[in-house]
């Protein structure tokens, strides 16, 4: 399938991924292929879906995976690993999320150094987001940056913790519950 030469409109980006079976995040105009993730990264995606939809189940806040849109500006769109949303309009909308508070992006070797640095300015840019969370399957690490009230961001290592603690949501997940699954069985 080829991907589109020339810049694209966010509605000419739209129509064209909706023909498309795969994945693609947009930027000013520009398209990029989502590629194939590890099993390593399937499995921690997974384990949080299920641990974070329990720990939602009856409050306003809904979780969602990899397949589902997040519009960053009028020009960008991401499909972050897992994201939180409580807003009325996120939570009615079938295609296009605007006002996560919680964003995760599960680490990979290929796409560390974007998903700490562009991809992060990325996300600062959603006034509704107040955390973005880093998880490293192969290292174990998991790392936070929360939003301040001045709107500055603070870094917290949860790496040697017990629970990665989410305080946007009240919510808290054993790292041994992440990381479940991850180290091929025998």
């Amino acid at each position: 399938m080829a991907v589109p030469q020339h810049k694209l409109s966010l509605a000419e980006f739209l129509e064209w991924e909706n023909a498309h079976s795969d994945r693609h995040e947009f930027h000013r105009g520009e398209v990029f292929a989502m590629v194939g993730g590890r099993r390593s990264h399937g499995r921690v995606v997974a384990n949080l879906v299920r641990h974070l939809g329990n720990v939602l189940d009856g409050s306003p806040g809904q979780v969602f995976s990899e397949s589902m849109k997040v519009q960053v500006a009028d020009d960008t769109l991401l499909y972050p690993d897992v994201f939180v949303t409580c807003d009325k309009a996120d939570l009615a909308t079938e295609m296009i999320f605007r006002a996560p508070a919680l964003v995760i992006e599960v680490l990979s070797p290929n796409t560390q150094a974007y998903d700490r640095s562009q991809k992060f300015a990325l996300y600062r840019r959603i006034p509704a987001l107040r955390e973005y969370v880093l998880l490293d399957p192969d290292t174990r690490r998991a790392e936070a940056f929360r939003r301040t009230a001045d709107g500055g961001w603070t870094f917290h290592d949860m790496s040697e913790d017990a629970v990665l603690s989410l305080p946007v949501i009240e919510a808290g997940v054993p790292l041994a519950d992440v990381f479940q699954g991850v180290d091929a069985s025998p």
